[in-house]
Order: structure tokens, then C-alpha cells, then sequence
């Protein structure tokens, strides 16, 4: 889990999905106010974490006929991926 560069205090799980899900806000330190953005890097895990696997399930690995159905489980397997991008974005203190 990411931590303040400049503290060593660990951010939160649900901080770091609150603040990056929609807009890739720019977290601040609770303990220091230090303010950390988002790097190319971590948007790039956002990606392979997301939207790759939904992609490739719906575009190559769909075993059901059914376009809804499929559908819903490629939404099913983004949601689980974008749970898991908070162990994997890193962030940047900004000084």
C-alpha cells in the first residue's frame, strides 16, 4: 500500500480508490499535509488492472452466446479489477 513520501504514513485503502476511481485527484497526507498526485505509472496499473481484462474477455475469451450476459460478467471482472488498483497505483509527493 502507498505511503507519504515524506511521513512514512500509510493512506488508507478506501482513501486511495476514493480519490482516483473518477478524477485522479491528488491525495494529501493526513498526518503531514504533504500533497501526492497520481504518475504515469500508476495510471498505466490503472489500465492493465481495469479495463485490459474486461477487453480481452469481451473481445476474445467470451464463451456465451448471450450479449447481455456477457456483457455483465465484463463488468463484473472491471469491478473486481478496479478494488485491486489501490494495492498497485503509486502516487508522488509534490513538493
Amino acid at each position: 500500500m502507498q505511503k507519504c513520501d515524506h511521513c512514512n504514513t500509510p493512506f488508507s485503502w478506501s482513501k486511495i480508490y476514493k480519490f482516483f476511481v473518477w478524477t485522479y485527484k491528488p491525495i494529501e497526507c493526513n498526518n503531514c499535509g504533504t500533497e501526492h498526485r497520481i504518475t504515469i505509472l500508476g495510471r498505466l496499473s490503472f489500465v492493465l488492472c481495469t479495463i485490459v481484462p474486461a477487453l480481452i474477455f469481451l473481445n476474445f475469451l467470451s464463451p456465451f452466446d448471450n450479449f447481455i450476459l456477457t456483457f455483465f460478467i465484463g463488468i463484473f471482472i472491471l469491478l473486481g479489477g478496479s478494488l485491486l488498483t489501490p494495492f498497485f497505483v503509486k502516487y508522488k509527493g509534490v513538493v
